[in-house]
């Protein structure tokens, strides 16, 4: 047997005697069931760095989501056809418009994990060679790129793959930051502002709140762009750049399929980031009497692990065995190796990113405040909370504004 064999041996026969006495999340989690989803592995290390802001719900290895001729997915995760029903999207098209996607390191996997996905679901192929899809450093250069990394390669997919689904005739543009200190993070930013074509940028990834951070807003102030930002991951709370008055920060929901008039019913995600700002200014759009400076989030989109997403994502830390399929599943190794259900708002930016850019209002937007005047073209979620907060609109989803889900979700392209 083999050094490496041995190693794997070892460590399965290890956490088999843990799973004696602990729960872990199952390889198949049915949208809408409950399991325990475990962070994407890219969290912040070290002062001054920002985590990505994503969940595993369930690996699937190599069977995609596919819908039954109900519209319902058969296997795991909601699909792009799903998604597009689920916020009235049918029939529109951002057809030569740019989104940029923000994140840190390197995914080698990307153009070839993004290709498999919209083949999976009859999606135009988005390529290097034929214009749709670039990837580019955090200075706008094909090469050199950062160095890869397993954790920020899940969160990469993620954004790329609901792109796709929610955009899917859009261009793509993936900027590399060399890593996750907000320094490179604000430059990856000004070059997805400056390319030409983007029209709306999403950042799936978040700190806390620092008051250092208000002079990095002027990476996010690009008139005529529009930028989203999740809200966060860990309930009540809040996050920057979400905090930002220069984003649209976005918030999660759990999304289910439902028998009403509109096919879908969706609560407030208990693990969606909001809250008051302790230092960012309050936009003169946001009227809420509770909070004196910014309030998070603006909108909000599906967030919930539980009833999250399809993608597709293959670079890890274990090569593609059957021993990596159960090491992933287990924990014990980074990455994916092939079709997962995932949730966390680092699904729900680039979706809301992909919303504005099908609307094609960007150019004469003021930053996050397009939603607050066209509030009838959202759903109100009215039902959920994300923690304790005295039972205040900050913590607990109500008829109108809240944290959690802020106005609303997309109910088309109207309120963007």
């Amino acid at each position: 047997m083999g050094r490496r064999k041995r190693v794997l041996h070892y460590l399965l026969a290890s956490a088999a005697g843990l799973l004696m006495v602990a729960t872990v999340s199952p390889a198949y989690a049915a949208p809408g069931s409950s399991v325990t989803a475990r962070r994407f592995a890219c969290a912040a290390s070290k002062p001054g760095e920002v985590g990505c802001l994503g969940f595993f719900a369930g690996e699937v290895g190599n069977s995609p989501a596919r819908p039954d001729s109900t519209g319902s997915s058969t296997t795991v995760g909601l699909t792009p056809s799903q998604i597009r029903k689920a916020y009235n999207l049918v029939g529109t098209s951002g057809h030569g418009r740019t989104v940029a996607i923000v994140d840190a390191y390197d995914d080698p996997s990307a153009e070839k994990d993004l290709a498999a996905y919209r083949k999976a679901y009859g999606l135009s192929a988005c390529t290097t060679a034929n214009g749709c899809f670039k990837k580019v450093n955090q200075s706008g250069a094909t090469s050199p790129l950062p160095s890869g990394d397993y954790g920020w390669a899940e969160e990469i997919s993620l954004d790329l793959d609901m792109v796709s689904a929610t955009c899917p005739s859009c261009h793509i543009l993936l900027v590399e930051a060399k890593s996750a200190n907000s320094t490179d993070l604000d430059k990856a930013e000004d070059t997805a502002a400056k390319h030409s074509g983007v029209v709306a940028i999403s950042n799936s990834f978040g700190g806390s709140e620092d008051a250092s951070q208000t002079t990095d807003d002027k990476h996010f102030n690009h008139p005529g762009v529009a930028i989203t930002a999740s809200s966060g991951d860990s309930g009540y709370g809040t996050m920057w750049p979400a905090a930002s008055r220069y984003v649209t920060a976005v918030g999660g929901t759990s999304l289910k399929t439902a028998s009403n008039s509109r096919g879908w019913t969706e609560t407030a995600w208990s693990g969606a980031g909001s809250g008051c700002s302790t230092v960012e200014a309050k936009p003169s759009w946001q009227k809420d009497t509770g909070c004196k400076k910014r309030t998070i989030a603006d909108v909000s989109a599906v967030a919930d692990p539980n009833t999250g997403v399809a993608v597709y994502d293959t670079y890890n830390s274990c090569g593609h065995t059957s021993y990596c399929d159960i090491l992933l599943s287990l924990g014990l190794a980074t990455g994916a190796d092939g079709w997962v259900q995932v949730g966390g708002t680092s699904a729900a930016s680039p979706i809301i990113a992909s919303v504005y850019a099908l609307a094609g209002n960007t150019g004469s937007i003021t930053y996050g405040s397009y939603p607050y005047g066209h509030r009838s073209h959202l759903h109100d979620v009215t039902s959920g909370n994300n923690g304790s907060c005295s039972g205040s609109y900050l913590c607990t989803s109500k008829s109108g504004y809240d944290g959690p889900t802020g106005l609303g979700t997309p109910n088309g392209t109207g309120a963007f």
